[in-house]
């Protein structure tokens, strides 16, 4: 089954794109940073989601994001599903910090949980075939707006969104072009899906 190890941000500016993640986000291996100059604007297709247990670790992974100097794209607080917000980190990226929890169970402990990646597609049904013919396995689908696949304990999950719901999630505007700034590494052959994201070898990808 393919399996993702990491995924890599371009950023125009490696450097200080370290120092933000290393003040706000302790992400491990899981992300990585390469600099890339390649045109791109407005939405770039994808965000990544930290999972964490309670609402107290969203507030202080969000808090720590806009002290590092992030923007509040949603601020942080309940709905339907749980507990979550949005920022955009300075280099551009999109990240939703989330709890299914309601309610606090004690103190933050900065753990996050899991990694999502998740991919903003034009046709999710479409895209759905195209990776469960590349070796992943469907874990929940929602029709034509969501699907998550079956990842196990991969150290970075996969979901599809249609884009403009996921924009809309993120609390930005659909409209973008240009390059993702995105590299996806894992234990498959390198190829590029039908709405431009790049997958690499993970034995190439670049260091944080």
């Amino acid at each position: 089954m393919t399996s993702i190890a990491s995924v890599t941000l371009e950023v125009a500016d490696p450097a200080a794109a370290g120092r933000f993640y290393a003040t706000a986000f302790d992400l491990g291996s899981q992300v990585r940073l390469q600099a890339s100059d390649a045109p791109t604007t407005g939405f770039r297709g994808f965000t990544l989601s930290l999972v964490v247990s309670q609402p107290a670790d969203v507030n202080a992974l969000v808090d720590a994001a806009v002290a590092a100097g992030a923007t509040v794209l949603k601020p942080a607080t309940k709905s339907l599903w749980g507990y979550g917000g949005v920022v955009q980190a300075p280099d551009g990226t999109v990240w939703q910090v989330a709890s299914s929890s309601k309610k606090d169970t004690g103190p933050a402990t900065g753990r996050i949980d899991e990694i999502v990646l998740l991919l903003g597609v034009e046709d999710v049904k479409a895209s759905k075939q195209f990776y469960v013919d590349r070796g992943l396995t469907v874990g929940k689908s929602f029709g034509g707006k969501y699907v998550e696949f079956a990842t196990g304990s991969d150290p970075v999950k996969l979901a599809l969104y249609k884009r403009r719901g996921l924009a809309k999630v993120a609390g930005v505007d659909a409209e973008g072009t240009g390059s993702h700034r995105l590299a996806i590494n894992s234990d498959a052959e390198p190829f590029t899906d039908p709405d431009g994201f790049a997958w690499t070898a993970a034995s190439q990808a670049a260091s944080l």
